[in-house]
């Protein structure tokens, strides 16, 4: 494992202010803060500063609310690499997972109003609803499906939905019947987009709506929020900022940042998880939300969206994310305690509570942070993956806005870059060697093909290919994972019965295919990704394939 900052840092390990600091001496903005406009002021010059420090980087939407107001709503940059269209605060941004905390402010909702109890199993609402664990199946909650304490292993499930794929939510759900639990039930954190899903589905089935028409109807209309859609084949490609990626080579994440879509939808199509990360929204519309959040659900028109005693319940702390002995001089924002309530990452951060979430799509991520205790909070989107640049922003952006600023977090986070892109760099070469010196597979490749079956996620066809005329002839095994049209390419024999995937898609991540030889022919199969910075979402270790 590398020091890359991925999703799976930012959700499984407690955020990315729990990541080892170097203090560099106080830089240039760490003058207070004291009002509205020198707070905008400071925050305004950390962000170019931050933006040179990785100029690759296309576009940013920042905004902070202070004492219940904005202060600062600005796009930086360009929407799309090359391109002259400027970013600006109303332009959309894909937010993924900062998606979650609306659904379970939708829950809130339904609670304040009776059609819904926090700690009413799911199966009241969804009596058809199953898991692979009876006992989980009949006793998980409303609150266990927003506090990723089910079970399931990281990421579990994911692949039914991305990268895009076919799948409906009804089917989705079905699916969750058979996704592997690995762990104890409400036993320890284990961030699960999976269960999101269902919570969307508890808001279907109570409310009569769809998840979107609800969001938009008894959340968005009434926030004011309008530049915000709840599904991102709503986002207009002319007002969104484009995603943009690392697509190799020698590994994704790896060489020069490039356009990866020409829309959001092309790399996000999330209708079928909307619950979990659907929403595309502005700087000036989630400063909105952020004002609702730290006013306890009051709106501006005086009326409440949810009540006090739901916006406390939100924010309660449901499970352990991580835990440490505390700051100390080098480590001087490390929490004793991080936690996860409904949609939010809970923890003390420099004495203080603070209440966040990120947030990952291909080709974008984003932060929310919420300071309670100052009525303060900012959010930041980003439409490339420049992880170490959002680990920069946010603990940078929550120092000023706390005026506790003594590291140098630009300073930090490019050295840590620097040292996670060599050991990405070295653990490419070292794979590549290990297929040049493989040794061939015990079989012919078309004892290798057939329809392989999961459990949970479905086929996965194998079978022989040629393409090409002349020198340009290629021969081989060519793999489909049928409800995932990005997942199709070859299958290169790589050390003995172990072969790896080829996708011609390089946004996508390929992955090991081991198979177990029975009675003379491959009967089973498993699955692990190729790299070690590979997003937790391709799940492909739960996957147990048997050849039909």
């Amino acid at each position: 494992m590398t020091v890359r900052l991925s999703r799976r840092a930012l959700f499984a390990s407690g955020g990315a202010a729990a990541l080892a600091v170097q203090a560099v001496g106080a830089p240039v903005w760490a003058q207070a803060a004291n009002d509205d406009a020198a707070l905008a002021e400071a925050v305004d010059a950390y962000v170019k500063t931050a933006m040179a420090a990785w100029p690759e980087q296309p576009a940013l939407g920042i905004a902070v609310v202070k004492d219940g107001k904005p202060v600062l709503t600005r796009g930086y940059g360009v929407k799309v690499q090359g391109k002259a269209a400027q970013a600006d605060e109303h332009t959309l941004f894909a937010i993924a997972s900062n998606s979650k905390n609306v659904t379970a402010a939708a829950l809130a909702i339904l609670v304040d109003e009776g059609k819904v109890k926090w700690d009413a199993p799911i199966k009241t609402y969804l009596p058809d609803f199953r898991l692979s664990d009876p006992y989980i199946t009949d006793h998980i909650t409303v609150r266990d499906t927003l506090s990723h304490r089910a079970g399931f292993g990281l990421g579990a499930g994911d692949l039914l939905f991305w990268p895009n794929s076919d799948r409906t939510r009804a089917e989705v759900i079905a699916q969750a019947a058979f996704v592997p639990i690995e762990d104890g039930f409400r036993a320890a954190y284990h961030y699960c987009n999976l269960m999101f899903v269902v919570a969307g589905a508890v808001i279907e089935a109570v409310s009569g709506l769809t998840w979107e028409a609800f969001i938009q109807t008894r959340i968005l209309d009434r926030v004011g929020m309008t530049e915000t859609v709840p599904l991102a084949r709503l986002a207009d490609p002319a007002k969104s900022a484009l995603p943009h990626g690392r697509v190799g080579p020698p590994l994704r994440y790896q060489g020069a940042m490039t356009p990866i879509a020409a829309s959001i939808v092309e790399v996000w199509n999330w209708d079928s998880a909307a619950a979990a990360g659907g929403i595309c929204t502005t700087p000036t519309d989630w400063a909105k939300w952020m004002t609702v959040r730290l006013n306890e659900g009051l709106l501006a028109d005086g009326t409440r969206l949810f009540s006090e005693a739901a916006a406390r319940e939100m924010f309660r702390p449901n499970i352990i994310v991580g835990s440490s002995p505390g700051p100390t001089a080098e480590l001087p924002n490390r929490s004793i305690a991080s936690t996860y309530a409904m949609g939010f990452q809970v923890q003390d951060y420099r004495g203080e509570r603070l209440i966040s979430h990120g947030g990952g799509s291909p080709g974008g991520i984003s932060a929310t942070v919420l300071i309670p205790g100052r009525k303060t909070g900012f959010c930041i989107f980003s439409n490339a993956e420049e992880s170490f640049l959002l680990r920069a922003l946010r603990s940078g952006i929550a120092d000023l806005c706390m005026g506790k600023v003594d590291v140098d977090w630009i300073a930090d986070s490019k050295r840590l870059e620097t040292k996670g892109n060599a050991e990405s760099i070295t653990a490419a070469a070292q794979i590549d060697a290990k297929q040049a010196a493989g040794a061939a597979p015990s079989m012919p490749l078309d004892a290798y093909a057939g329809t392989w079956r999961d459990p949970w996620y479905g086929d996965i066809v194998i079978a022989p290919k040629t393409e090409g005329r002349g020198r340009n002839r290629k021969t081989g095994l060519w793999l489909s994972f049928t409800h995932t049209p990005a997942l199709q390419g070859w299958l290169e024999p790589y050390d003995g019965e172990t072969f790896r995937t080829r996708f011609p898609d390089k946004r996508e991540e390929d992955a090991f295919v081991t198979f177990n030889i029975q009675t003379a022919k491959p009967a089973t199969a498993t699955m692990k990704g190729v790299s070690p910075d590979i997003d937790f979402s391709y799940d492909y270790q739960d996957l147990r394939l048997t050849r039909l």
